[in-house]
């Protein structure tokens, strides 16, 4: 399951723009080129950062007489992983965007793990961190890859728009 990165690219034909942007243009071709692949990543991004902070969390039914109550942290958790979720674009080696869940933006706390176990639907965790005690949170399942399946046709035309257009102007 590729939940950490998502990747559009049509490589041979992103790399063998990208060689010539570098050697026929300048960099303001080559920023425009990058400037337009982000672009087309932006609404995926937006969207999936969207979902994560609406995903539906619900928690198992607790026993009769046990107490309840809101978070003792400050931290909203799905705002923290939304926040997470980056796009890089890169126009050498290996041309193309990439949306992803930027390890170094989650807290110690939470590990990517998260975030697969989310995908498949359930959440298992300690409860307020005491590790003798665990419970389940629910979520619909492959959330992730619905999202981005629903993006890769309109990502695909746009990366094969720009990729007509530079090559229209690098002839």
């Amino acid at each position: 399951m590729a939940l950490s990165s998502v990747q559009i690219t049509g490589t041979g034909q992103l790399l063998s723009v990208s060689r010539q942007l570098r050697a026929a243009a300048g960099p303001p071709v080559q920023r425009s080129f990058s400037r337009r692949i982000r672009r087309a990543a932006e609404p995926l991004h937006r969207d999936m950062q969207t979902t994560v902070r609406t995903l539906p969390l619900a928690a198992d039914g607790r026993r009769a007489g046990s107490r309840g109550g809101p978070s003792p942290t400050s931290r909203p958790f799905r705002a923290t992983l939304a926040e997470a979720v980056r796009i890089s674009v890169r126009a050498s080696s290996s041309p193309g965007a990439r949306v992803f869940v930027d390890k170094g933006r989650l807290p110690r706390d939470i590990s990517v793990g998260v975030l697969y176990q989310l995908n498949d639907g359930r959440l298992r965790h300690p409860v307020f961190g005491n590790r003798s005690r665990w419970t389940n949170q629910r979520t619909p399942a492959m959330w992730w890859d619905r999202t981005v399946r629903e993006h890769t046709p309109r990502m695909q035309a746009e990366v094969a728009r720009v990729l007509d257009d530079v090559a229209r102007h690098l002839t």
